[in-house]
């Protein structure tokens, strides 16, 4: 008992060590382990060659033997066995031999100098497909609703043949819930029926090893029909009596089936009894016959129940299932031990089967009760303890666990090493995972004893033991939820007894990829384009494949699919298109993925099949097929007809019906031959229209209705006109359509006038009295008939003109621009015809002013409807009005009434028409204007103000001044001297102040400029601070036309220039302003600016110090002259400015540096051309070289030599000399713009220019030697220069 228990924890002990075992490196002493071998039962092709297989490893390489049938198998001693090399796998070559000798037990042995591994038994077989025998099957001949069974009974093959029924065309014979194959074969049938005879039931074997099939004779079935069989209830055909067993091995597939017969057809349904059936393991097959339970475990045993049902009862079966179970491991194979010599560990064996399974050990292929004893080892059942292992121990331990339903054999060593440990993951190896997924580092090691794994990142400055780090027994660290600070370089240590390993690795963690923008879902018409875009986010180091999947498959080969970077576009849309779309997008590390479904739709097929039934006079039902809807669902049905009587050719509607609904009851009109189609409407369109039914045809009857519309009016002032609309000929209901028209006056006691009147739509009753009111009445007749009593309309005959005017006309001024106009109303019997309204016609006669001209032009105002009075709005104030009032019918104006006048108020004016400037002195300006050119009254004086103008623009105080209405100028004496004002000036009547006029003006400097400005008026060299208005000085003009439009013509200059007013009372639209320099005689210089609509410009631009001559000019036609105005002469001051030295001013020195700049350039060129000589004859050349009075530039005074004062009289060099063989000293002084006068020049006979220091010298002779004595200005600044040079 104390035995026991010390193994138990001698086994919990190890078990550690049994679970953390690692594969042995195969470059260390290790026994031979079996990698791959043929399965057990081993079933060959006979007609290819028989490979046994049998592979392993271990160090060193392991050599291999085989037994056959429990015996030594000699290789060598048959030929057509080979072993192939470094491998115990068999090769039998049959091409010599018969496969049928090599049918037996095979188990192969792999062994080396540290034990021996063997494999399973290998039994092998060839498959067969025996050929049926020949048998002469005669005829079945049955009675129609027996049951029958068509037996198959195929030969038996190695695997067995998969069972199939066919007749001689190869087709399969349909199956159903009362004809079926069983599990065996057999074909069974509940009841047969006529349709049963045949003579071509086949049984078809296929075996699937040599893929042949093999054919069972015909079968000839023939169904009597004597007399009709009698109905009876199920009983089972298949299994018989009522209860069977049957037993299944675990982890196999159980198949139950239960075949009944009767007649009805029975239905056959399954129970467990004591449980419920496993619905994730269970299915149905062959219309409910079979029971099919996969995978099936111990808890599937007990009774399961099959019940067939018909109308006239019910039987049972009950089958009892039994399990059984072949061995089959707990917890796994045994696992191969790695010892360190001393230690100790267990090697378990743990089976389990139904029945209870046998266990017996065996050491390197022997019986281990037959090996040799070993003290560290003990035995107990399912396990094998060992007790401090020493060198030399290493072995292969065989586990055989067996019971009547199969074995289980496996291989295990115990190796005994003493090793260092070393990490078998790649060193540097670098980890990639994705953020927040779980990240696995591995540190695969091996040694013995056993290493013990660490872990450390980065710095080392702890080991990884706790959160978030998982440390497993195979050395891999885990991190549950990697983060990207969890990115860096991790070392594993191991270590054991003898020593120790590290090993560095890499953590690199990822953004995940995501679909930011998602497929969606699409509703497309059939011919149109659709685009599913997939935008994704990823790891920037993640290389991304994106791929689309149409149906969870790859998408068609289709030139109208276009994929793009994000985006899937489907051009020219078919049906075939629809379907779930997907795009993935992969990384080496993850993927993302999404789904959108495309519904293709398309308007609906036309309707088929229509039908009339339930056939009335004025009804009838229509009935139709809906055609396909093309995924989008019908809406509505639309129900058009066609006459053939009256309208052929034109489809009309008639009615509509919800899209649920394949009928619609029709009401129809007599006499029509009517056909209809039906048109379907979906989400898209309408479907094409249906094909037409067949003609139906109504009876003829009388009208139902009356024309509409009646109406009665004349179009002369003695006649009506009756008028209707007609009815259609589908309204018509039968021939011989007329109308019966009758009318009288109203409100006369008289009778009906009736006239016959054929098929028309208007009837013309003469000699009427004017405008009286009648009754009328048209009624709808035809062969059959009258309509219905028509109801009665109402009517005038025809309209003449008023005969009358409005009395009693008067008119109230509102106010300056309003009156309003009275009248009484008008007799009804004076209007003759329907009041439409009054027109007041009115017109301006004169304006009170006696400036003013006539006006004559009269206006309208309408009154619509029966008005006493109205309102004339937007009068001229100031104005003497006529006018009239009219009434108005139907047929027009009557009469006017007496001519009425009445005066409109004045009103205030308008700006006055000019204000200009004048005489400005010291300490006063005067200010001339023109009355305003609209008046609206009688001036009653004048409002000035004015105020100073500072240099920033700013306003000084306002002073106000009153002037009497028949003053057009005024003096302001006590300004202030050179001081800008500005002035604003209105006119005013009883009705108060106008809009001003403004302007600017400024008082001179001092006295010394008065007596200037007055020679110099019209020159423009008047200097002052300010620009300063002056009056027009009138100037010669042109011969103008003899009346001119244009009046008061008028100039104001100020600093935006100049402001020009006129008055114009001409008829053409296009007014121009034209202008010109006063000195400027050429008529084609004038310059002009559009101004249509105003009469007053202001003129920019112009140059001050300069008078300009301005007028106003007006085209019309251009077979007409334009119209001019006087001309004004507009003065220009130029802006003063303080004497200043010209010497200081930043400008004029920047201006000579630049002079001194272009001089120096000047200098430079020539020089250099001096230099380079040109085209000169090589012994002036030479001479000029070796003149002995040449110089360079000297370095005192920076000057030329040839310039110096001190220089002989000699020629530039590599000039030619003058004529007169002198050239003169102060030639060289010339201007440089003289020596661009190349008009006095000469070339000679080489070509060379030689007038460029001669042309003019004798022009200069007299000038030179004199100083100037002009005061210093630009401009002697630049001659001095000039001459310098």
């Amino acid at each position: 008992m104390e035995r026991r228990r010390m193994d138990a924890a001698l086994l919990v002990l190890f078990l550690g060590h049994l679970a953390a075992a690692l594969e042995v490196p195969l470059d260390l002493p290790q026994p031979p382990t079996i990698t791959h071998q043929s399965p057990k039962d081993y079933i060959i092709d006979p007609r290819e060659n028989i490979i046994i297989h049998c592979e392993a490893k271990g160090k060193p390489h392991p050599s291999f033997s085989w037994t056959r049938n429990g015996t030594h198998f000699d290789i060598d001693e048959d030929p057509n066995v080979t072993m192939r090399p470094h491998s115990g796998t068999l090769v039998v070559d049959i091409s010599r031999a018969k496969a049928e000798q090599y049918e037996c037990v095979y188990q192969c042995t792999a062994r080396n100098k540290h034990g021996t591994a063997v494999s399973n038994n290998i039994v092998v077989k060839q498959s067969r497909s025996p050929l049926w025998s020949k048998e002469k099957i005669k005829p079945i001949v049955v009675q129609e609703g027996v049951s029958l069974v068509l037996p198959c009974r195929p030969p038996a093959g190695l695997p067995p043949p998969i069972i199939f029924w066919m007749d001689n065309n190869f087709q399969r014979l349909p199956q159903s819930s009362r004809v079926a194959q069983s599990l065996n074969g057999d074909l069974y049938f509940s009841n047969v029926l006529r349709d049963d005879s045949r003579n071509d039931y086949i049984c078809y074997a296929r075996f699937p090893y040599t893929q042949t099939i093999q054919q069972k004779q015909p079968i000839t079935v023939k169904v009597l029909n004597k007399e009709p069989a009698d109905e009876r209830k199920p009983s089972f055909l298949i299994p018989s009596g009522p209860s069977s067993s049957k037993t299944v091995l675990r982890g196999q597939v159980l198949e139950m089936e239960c075949i009944a017969e009767g007649l009805p057809t029975p239905e056959v349904s399954w129970t467990k009894v004591s449980g419920d059936l496993p619905a994730k393991r269970t299915s149905f097959l062959h219309y409910q016959r079979t029971l099919r339970i996969v995978n099936v475990s111990e808890s599937d045993a007990g009774d399961y129940r099959c019940t067939a049902r018909n109308q006239l009862g019910s039987v049972h079966h009950t089958i009892h299932v039994m399990v059984k179970a072949a061995p089959y491991w707990i917890s796994g194979a045994p696992r191969n031990l790695v010892l360190a010599p001393g230690e100790s560990s267990v090697l378990t064996c743990r089976a389990s089967g139904t029945p209870k399974p046998s266990i017996t050990w065996a050491m390197n292929g022997i019986p281990i009760e037959n090996s040799p004893k070993d003290l560290s080892r003990k035995v107990e059942d399912d396990t094998i303890i060992f007790t401090d292992v020493q060198p030399g121990s290493s072995a292969v331990y065989q586990c055989n666990v067996s019971n009547d339903y199969g074995y289980l054999l496996s291989n295990a060593f115990v190796n005994v090493l003493s090793e260092p440990p070393r990490v078998l993951t790649q060193s540097n190896k670098v980890y990639q995972v994705i953020k927040n997924h779980r990240a696995l580092i591995d540190c695969a090691s091996f040694g013995s004893p056993i290493p013990k794994i660490t872990w450390f990142k980065d710095s080392r400055s702890s080991t990884l033991d706790g959160d978030p780090y998982i440390l497993h027994d195979n050395g891999t660290l885990e991190i549950h939820i990697a983060q990207a600070h969890n990115s860096g370089r991790y070392t594993c240590v191991a270590r054991n007894s003898i020593g120790i390993y590290e090993n560095h690795v890499s953590l690199e963690v990822k953004e995940p990829t995501r679909i930011l923008k998602q497929p969606e879902y699409k509703v497309v018409q059939r011919g149109k384009s659709v685009v599913f875009e997939c935008k994704v986010k990823h790891d920037p180091s993640l290389i991304p494949t994106m791929t689309w999947l149409k149906d969870d498959g790859e998408l068609p080969a289709d030139e109208r699919l276009i994929v793009d970077s994000d985006s899937l576009t489907i051009t020219d849309v078919t049906e075939n298109d629809a379907g779930v779309y997907t795009c993935i997008m992969n990384t080496t590390l993850d993927h993302d993925s999404a789904s959108a479904e495309l519904t293709v739709v398309e308007r609906p097929d036309p309707p088929t099949d229509l039908e009339l039934t339930d056939q009335k006079k004025r009804s009838v039902q229509l009935t139709w097929t809906p055609g396909d809807e093309h995924n989008s669902p019908i809406q509505k049905f639309l129900i058009q007809y066609e006459d053939l009587l009256h309208h052929r050719g034109h489809w009309h509607n008639l009615t509509e019906v919800p899209g649920t609904k394949t009928t619609a009851h029709l009401k129809l009109s007599p006499y029509a031959h009517y056909t209809f189609r039906v048109l379907a409407l979906n989400a898209v369109d309408f479907s094409r229209p249906s094909l037409s039914s067949r003609v139906y045809k109504t009876e003829p009857a009388a009208p139902d209705e009356n024309p509409t519309g009646v109406q009665g009016f004349g179009t002369e002032h003695d006649n009506l006109v009756i008028s209707w609309k007609p009815l259609s000929g589908l309204q018509s209901n039968g021939p011989g359509l007329h109308y019966k028209v009758m009318w009288r006056q109203k409100a006369v006691d008289s009778d009906w006038t009736t006239v016959t009147v054929a098929n028309n739509s208007k009837f013309v009753v003469s000699g009427v009295p004017t405008f009286v009111p009648y009754e009328l009445k048209v009624q709808a007749v035809n062969d059959y008939g009258a309509g219905p009593e028509p109801a009665i309309a109402h009517g005038y005959s025809g309209e003449d003109l008023p005969v009358a005017a409005p009395e009693n006309v008067q008119a109230i001024v509102m106010n300056s621009a309003l009156a309003e106009v009275h009248w009484d109303p008008v007799p009804f019997k004076l209007i003759r015809g329907h009041l439409k309204g009054f027109k007041v016609y009115y017109w301006r006669e004169r304006s009170l002013h006696k400036h003013n001209p006539h006006h004559v032009e009269k206006q309208i105002l309408t009154f619509s409807g029966n008005h006493t009075r109205g309102m004339l709005p937007g009068l001229h104030p100031f104005s003497l009005y006529s006018f009239n009032v009219r009434v108005y019918n139907g047929k027009g104006e009557g009469p006017p009434s007496p001519t009425r006048q009445f005066e409109t108020p004045e009103g205030v004016p308008g700006t006055p028409t000019s204000l200009i400037v004048t005489n400005p002195n010291l300490d006063s300006l005067t200010l001339e204007w023109s009355p305003p050119h609209v008046r609206n009254g009688r001036i009653t004086g004048y409002t000035l103000k004015y105020q100073q103008v500072n240099n920033s623009n700013e306003l000084g105080p306002m002073e106000e001044l009153a002037l009497p209405a028949n003053e057009t100028s005024v003096t302001l004496p006590n300004l202030k001297y050179s001081t800008r004002y500005k002035f604003y000036l209105n006119a005013k009547t009883v009705r108060g102040a106008g809009p001003a006029i403004s302007g600017e003006g400024v008082t001179i400097m001092d006295e010394a400029l008065i007596s200037q400005l007055d020679v110099d008026v019209g020159t423009g060299n008047t200097q002052t601070s300010h620009p300063i208005a002056r009056s027009p000085s009138r100037h010669p003009t042109p011969q103008a036309p003899s009346v001119s439009p244009f009046g008061n013509v008028s100039s104001l200059v100020g600093e935006d220039g100049a402001l020009i007013s006129w008055e114009y009372r001409g008829p053409e639209k296009n007014v121009y302003v034209e202008y010109k320099n006063k000195n400027s005689e050429a008529e084609e210089e004038w310059q002009k600016e559009l101004v249509n609509g105003s009469q007053n410009f202001m003129l920019k631009g112009l140059k001050g110090g300069l008078s300009y001559r301005v007028r106003v000019v007006a085209k019309g036609h251009h077979d007409q002259p334009p119209l001019l105005s006087e001309e004004v002469l507009v003065t220009v001051p130029a802006v003063a400015s303080r004497q200043v030295d010209i010497a200081t001013q930043g400008w004029f020195i920047g201006l000579m540096c630049a002079i001194a700049l272009l001089i120096l350039i000047l200098l430079i060129i020539c020089f250099i051309q001096r230099n380079k000589g040109g085209k000169y004859p090589v012994k002036e050349k030479e001479d000029a070289h070796t003149d002995p009075e040449f110089q360079p530039m000297k370095e005192d005074d920076c000057t030329f030599g040839e310039y110096s004062d001190n220089e002989d009289h000699k020629p530039l060099k590599g000039s030619r000399t003058p004529s007169n063989g002198t050239v003169k000293r102060d030639d060289s002084d010339d201007s440089l713009v003289d020596y661009g006068e190349g008009g006095d020049g000469q070339f000679n006979e080489d070509g060379s220019f030689i007038g460029q220091y001669s042309g003019k010298s004798a022009s200069r002779d007299t000038a030179e030697g004199h100083e100037s004595s002009e005061a210093p200005s630009p401009i002697n600044a630049m001659n001095s220069l000039n001459s310098f040079v």
